[in-house]
């Protein structure tokens, strides 16, 4: 059996073709035709062309985690979790998860840090609301409380943001038990609130 054509494709142009004895047999990304080292005229075995079977499959799922990666950075969980709902085999999945590790594309301790940075800005979140969210991502304990070990003063900004925001609502302004409540509900602690809500002139 014998490679007879490397065709790329059109309409996803980072993988070819591989056609053996002049049909169709597989596929494979541009980096895993240069990593395998396949090429026009290269001679295989029945085994052989399984094992580009099983590898091209492998290679079109890395290709859609990286696709996924390019939207939004995800956790080691999250991808776990996409991975197994592809039908891979756990090795194969752990294969992949390595690949992704090694290319610095997956990394939890980034992921948290990202996400805590990006929920301060977007919505003032607090520490406990974070710490829950992160969890449902999948964070380790550690990577969490490392994590948020270094935004304390972060937090108080974020709350101080937050009853600002929310005073140039008539509902919150002329009401401050309604926003005490309201803040008490986002995860913020009592006594900070309160000392917040204690400085404001109403």
């Amino acid at each position: 059996m014998k490679i007879t054509t490397i065709r790329q494709q059109v309409k996803r142009v980072e993988r070819y073709s591989i056609f053996v004895d002049g049909v169709y047999s597989f596929s494979l990304s541009d980096r895993e035709v240069v990593a395998s080292g396949i090429h026009k005229g290269l001679e295989l075995s029945e085994k052989e062309v399984r094992k580009y079977k099983k590898l091209s499959e492998v290679d079109k799922v890395y290709g859609l985690a990286l696709n996924l990666i390019a939207h939004r950075a995800r956790s080691q969980k999250e991808l776990t979790d996409y991975l197994r709902r592809k039908k891979l085999d756990e090795s194969e999945i752990q294969k992949i998860l390595n690949k992704l590790s090694k290319g610095k594309l997956v990394d939890d301790w980034e992921f948290a840090r990202r996400w805590v940075q990006n929920r301060r800005e977007l919505k003032n979140a607090s520490n406990r609301k974070l710490r829950l969210e992160l969890r449902v991502k999948g964070i380790n304990s550690e990577i969490i409380d490392d994590v948020l070990a270094d935004s304390i003063d972060e937090e108080s900004k974020a709350l101080k943001e937050l009853i600002e925001k929310k005073l140039r609502q008539t509902k919150y302004l002329n009401d401050p038990q309604k926003l005490m409540t309201y803040l008490t509900r986002q995860g913020f602690n009592y006594q900070d609130i309160k000392t917040a809500l204690d400085t404001k002139t109403y």
